[in-house]
């Protein structure tokens, strides 16, 4: 064979073989979407219109009827971004069972979705007491949990949380509950992190949400105090030896607390 023909054969293999390589770009590109850098987002809010998130809701989202009629009429709601997502409910919900939890706080309620997603997953004789300040916007779940037969299982209480938080310490029910959610004004966040570990048991469960803020945390700017508040939690929990933790990246960021 001559040198000239091994040459061409090489040119021709070359040739094959980044014509191989374009396609392959090509159809890995087409089979394998990027999403870019790491997002945060609410199934209801920016994850509209994501084929990834649509699979999961689709293939692993169990909503009862009557939370999926108080989802939909709170997406009705202006402020409704303020809604906790229907797959990361559904994930404290599945713990709170998994713990076999008969006592939760919720702090901050909104619509009381999450109240009526937590209510639904405790027994028969289980209790939430679920913290605003907004009677406005829980008047309108209360329908919603007289449908679903659980209303007598939410004790609503309509006043600053860190009130009620107190009052029950005072009662005698430090150590008492299983499971506590906060969501509400993040100023605040630490205290109610805080006075949820005197209430809640051994082996209980803090839910934290917004702890990545739509990402703020990651270059907290001065006059953001919010940011900062939930970036100086973030820290606190990261070295607090009270708890072990888990910060996952459903809804805006949530962190799993599992008091020792």
């Amino acid at each position: 064979m001559s040198l000239y023909n091994v040459s061409k054969e090489a040119l021709i293999g070359s040739a094959a073989l980044g014509a191989v390589f374009a396609v392959g770009l090509w159809i890995g590109g087409r089979q394998v979407p990027s999403y870019g850098i790491l997002n945060t987002f609410k199934s209801h809010t920016g994850a509209k219109g994501n084929p990834l998130m649509g699979y999961v809701l689709d293939h692993s989202l169990r909503e009862h009827p009557v939370l999926k009629k108080l989802k939909l009429r709170t997406l009705e709601h202006p402020e409704n971004p303020m809604m906790v997502a229907c797959e990361q409910a559904q994930l404290m919900a599945n713990l709170a069972k998994l713990i076999k939890a008969k006592k939760a706080i919720e702090v901050g309620v909104f619509t009381g979705y999450n109240a009526l997603n937590l209510a639904l997953a405790l027994p028969a004789d289980g209790k939430v007491v679920a913290c605003d300040v907004n009677e406005e916007f829980t008047s309108v779940g209360k329908p919603f949990w007289k449908e679903a037969g659980v209303e007598h299982k939410i004790d609503l209480r309509i006043q600053p949380a860190l009130q009620t938080l107190d009052e029950l310490v005072a009662a005698g029910e430090a150590e008492t509950f299983d499971f506590a959610f906060i969501d509400a004004d993040k100023a605040n966040y630490d205290q109610y992190y805080e006075k949820c570990l005197l209430l809640i048991r051994k082996g209980g469960i803090i839910a934290i949400d917004n702890v990545l803020w739509e990402g703020k945390v990651l270059n907290p700017e001065k006059g953001d105090k919010d940011t900062q508040c939930i970036h100086k939690l973030n820290e606190k929990i990261h070295r607090d030896t009270r708890v072990n933790i888990s910060m996952i990246t459903v809804g805006d960021g949530l962190t799993l607390a599992f008091k020792l």
